[in-house]
C-alpha cells in the first residue's frame, strides 16, 4: 500500500510541470499496478501502518483510480481553454490520495480523518470550475451539510477510544447498546449516503458542477458513505436490531418520492442527480437489514452506479458542449444530429433502470432479496421503484433523441474519439463485470 502512496506523492510536484495527458497516463498505469494487489477474501492483506486492503476496499479504492483517471479524460476542455489545467491536475491528485487513504486505513480515526480531507478538493472543484455563480451557495450546502454531522461522529469515535481502548476495525466487533452514540456515528454517513431528508446538498452540487466535479460526487463520494456504515455496523448489531426499520422505511419511501421528483426535472443533471439519491437509497435500506445479501449488494451496487451514473453524467456533458444548454426541451432530436452517441444514451440509460447485462442488475436482485426476506410489504415500494426507475431512465432517453431539434441550434461540432473512448470505458467494466460477480460475495 505505501509503494502506491509514495507513487501518488510523486504525482503532485509532476502536476504542474507535465504534459496534462502523461498525468492522465500515469493515472491508468497506477489503476493497472493497483488491480495487480487483488485482494480474493475479507482478510486485511499488504498491510502496513495504518494501512490495508480487504476485498471492499480494494473494490472501492480501484473504482476511485478508475474514475479519477477518467475525469482527467473527460476535461479536456480546461486544457484547451487553458482554464489552469496544472492547478487541476494538482486537485485531482490530491483528491485521489485523500480517497486512496480513506479506503485502505484500518483505523477509524484515520479513515474519518480522510473521509473529511477529501471534502476540500471535491470543493475546490465545484467552486473552482464550476458553471453558474450559484455555485458558491452549492459549495455551502456540500460543506455545511457535512461538517455539521462530522463533529457529532468526532466525538463519538472518541468516546468508543476511550471506552474500548482501539479504534482497529479488525477489534471493532462490539455489542454496542447505545441509541445516541448510533445516531452520532452513523449520521455523518446517512449525510454523504446522501439519505432522504438530508439529500439536498446533492443535486444542489451536482447541477453546479463541472463534469469531472459531478464524476468524482456520484462515482466515489457517496461511496464513502456506504463504505463507513457497513464498517461501523458491526458494532450496532443488537441497538440495529432495533431502530434499522426506521431507516429502511425512509429509505424506500424516501426512494419512490425522490423517483417520482426525477420524472418532472426538466434539467438533464438534475435528473441524473435524483435518480443516485434513489439508488443510494436502495443502498442504505440493503446495509440497514444487516444481512449477507443487502450487504453483498450495497457493494454491488455502489460499484455499478458508481460506473453507471459517472456516464451518465459524462454523456449530458457531451450535449452541454455542443448545445451550451442542459434543458431536456433544448437538447432534443440528437439522435438525427449525433446517431452515433444515441447508441451511447441507450447502453447508459438501459444499465441505469438495471437492465441485463449490467451490473446494477445484480445489485437489484441482491437487494431486493434482502429487503423482502427482512419485511414482505417492502415489495411494494421496490417494485414501483424498479417501474419508475425504468420511466424516468427512458424519459432521458427519448426526450434527448427523438423530436425536431432545437432551431436555434445551427451548428454543431462531432464527436471525437476521446469521447468514445470514455464512454467505453464507463460501459465496458459495468457490463463485463457481472461474468466474475462471485468475487463481490467473497468478503463477507
Amino acid at each position: 500500500m505505501m509503494g502506491i502512496l509514495l507513487a501518488l506523492l510523486l504525482l503532485i510536484p509532476l502536476s504542474f510541470f507535465m504534459n496534462f495527458w502523461f498525468m492522465q497516463v500515469m493515472f491508468f498505469m497506477l489503476s493497472f499496478v493497483f488491480f495487480f494487489k487483488i485482494s480474493f477474501t475479507f482478510l486485511w492483506i499488504h498491510v502496513s501502518y495504518f494501512f490495508g486492503c480487504d476485498l471492499m476496499s480494494f473494490m472501492l479504492i480501484l473504482l476511485s483510480f478508475w474514475i479519477c483517471s477518467l475525469m482527467i479524460l473527460a476535461s479536456e476542455k480546461l486544457l484547451k481553454v487553458n482554464y489552469y489545467p496544472g492547478m487541476f491536475m494538482f486537485v485531482m491528485v490530491i483528491l485521489l490520495i485523500s480517497l486512496f487513504l480513506a479506503f485502505s486505513s484500518m483505523n477509524l480515526f484515520m479513515f474519518y480523518l480522510f473521509f473529511e480531507i477529501s471534502l476540500i478538493p471535491t470543493l475546490v472543484l465545484i467552486l473552482g470550475w464550476g458553471y453558474q455563480p450559484e455555485r458558491i451557495e452549492a459549495g455551502m450546502y456540500l460543506l455545511f451539510y457535512t461538517f455539521l454531522v462530522s463533529l457529532p461522529m468526532m466525538v463519538g469515535i472518541f468516546y468508543i477510544y476511550v471506552t474500548y481502548f482501539t479504534l482497529d476495525f479488525f477489534f471493532l466487533s462490539l455489542n454496542i447498546n447505545n441509541i445516541l452514540l448510533y445516531i452520532c456515528m452513523n449520521l455523518a454517513f446517512l449525510v454523504k449516503m446522501p439519505m432522504f431528508f438530508v439529500h439536498l446538498w446533492l443535486p444542489k452540487a451536482h447541477v453546479e458542477a463541472p463534469v469531472s466535479g459531478s464524476m468524482i460526487l456520484a462515482g466515489i463520494m457517496l461511496k464513502l458513505g456506504g463504505y463507513g456504515l457497513m464498517r461501523v455496523m458491526n458494532m450496532f448489531l443488537k441497538i440495529g436490531m432495533k431502530i434499522n426499520l426506521i431507516f429502511i422505511v425512509i429509505s424506500l419511501v424516501g426512494g419512490l418520492i425522490v423517483s417520482l421528483i426525477c420524472l418532472r426535472q426538466k434539467n438533464i443533471k438534475s435528473l441524473i442527480a435524483y435518480s443516485s439519491v434513489a439508488h443510494m437509497g436502495l443502498v442504505l435500506a440493503g446495509i440497514m437489514t444487516l444481512n449477507s445479501w443487502g450487504f453483498w449488494g450495497a457493494l454491488v451496487m455502489m460499484i455499478a452506479h458508481g460506473l453507471c451514473s459517472s456516464g451518465l453524467f459524462c454523456l449530458a456533458n457531451i450535449s452541454y458542449e455542443r448545445t451550451l444548454s442542459r434543458s431536456l426541451y433544448l437538447n432534443k432530436g440528437m439522435m438525427s444530429v449525433c446517431p452515433s452517441v444515441s447508441l451511447w444514451w441507450f447502453l447508459f440509460c438501459s444499465s441505469n433502470m438495471a437492465a441485463p447485462p449490467s451490473l446494477n442488475l445484480l445489485g437489484e436482485i441482491l437487494l431486493i432479496n434482502s429487503l423482502v426476506s427482512f419485511h414482505y410489504l417492502s415489495m411494494i415500494f421496490l417494485s414501483f421503484m424498479s417501474f419508475f426507475s425504468a420511466a424516468y431512465s427512458l424519459i432521458l432517453f427519448s426526450f434527448t433523441q427523438h423530436g425536431n431539434y432545437y432551431s436555434g441550434m445551427y451548428a454543431i461540432f462531432s464527436v471525437m474519439f476521446r469521447e468514445y473512448l470514455l464512454l467505453f470505458l464507463h460501459w465496458f467494466p459495468l457490463n463485463v463485470v457481472i461474468l466474475k460477480s462471485e468475487y463481490f460475495v467473497l468478503w463477507f
